[in-house]
């Protein structure tokens, strides 16, 4: 081998040396951009595939227990059409189904997600069923309600996150999707970068 090619390999390999433990940090950074609130994985409710929450980093939440079985339960649709129409500026709806509140979620995963698909076209993002008050509530409900949004009183209790992972505010099982006062709460949290 000619010197220059020598020369040149060594060189490569004193930058691969020096590249990879950069390429490894910043793979390491990744979990920090991640607000610790989000740190959690929760089975989608379609086909029990875990999901990290992190994949919401960086995007305006509406944090939302549901029922198939409650009196709120035609929120389902302003809170479909509030995600349509304001996904594409950073708005999820996260939807988690809990048979917390009289018995108005007793359906297995499949049977939920069938309901809400077929009765109400919901697209946005649902888990699986959990507790979501009490303390054997799923731990990103624990986490909101020591962050000052209380526990969820009934079903269709709202958390507002901004981009930054921390809670904006909550709001009543009676609050609709369309209220002024929430959808002008999620287009300022919008405006925030």
């Amino acid at each position: 081998m000619s010197p220059s090619k020598t020369h040149r390999l060594r060189l490569l390999g004193a930058c691969a040396f020096f590249v990879l433990p950069f390429a490894a940090g910043a793979a390491d950074a990744a979990p920090a951009a991640c607000p610790a609130l989000l740190q959690k994985t929760f089975n989608r409710l379609q086909d029990d595939a875990p999901q990290n929450l992190c994949q919401y980093a960086g995007k305006v939440l509406l944090v939302v227990n549901t029922a198939s079985y409650c009196g709120f339960t035609p929120q389902y649709e302003g809170l479909e059409k509030l995600y349509a129409n304001y996904s594409a500026q950073g708005l999820v709806v996260l939807g988690f189904p809990s048979n917390d509140f009289g018995q108005q979620e007793p359906g297995k995963s499949k049977d939920i997600a069938d309901f809400c698909f077929n009765t109400y076209g919901v697209k946005f993002p649902m888990f699986e069923k959990s507790v979501v008050s009490g303390k054997n509530a799923n731990p990103l409900f624990l986490e909101l309600a020591k962050a000052g949004g209380g526990a969820p009183r009934w079903n269709f209790y709202k958390y507002l996150i901004g981009r930054d992972g921390k809670l904006i505010d909550s709001y009543s099982s009676i609050t609709a999707p369309d209220s002024g006062a929430l959808v002008s709460d999620v287009k300022k949290a919008l405006a925030q970068r």
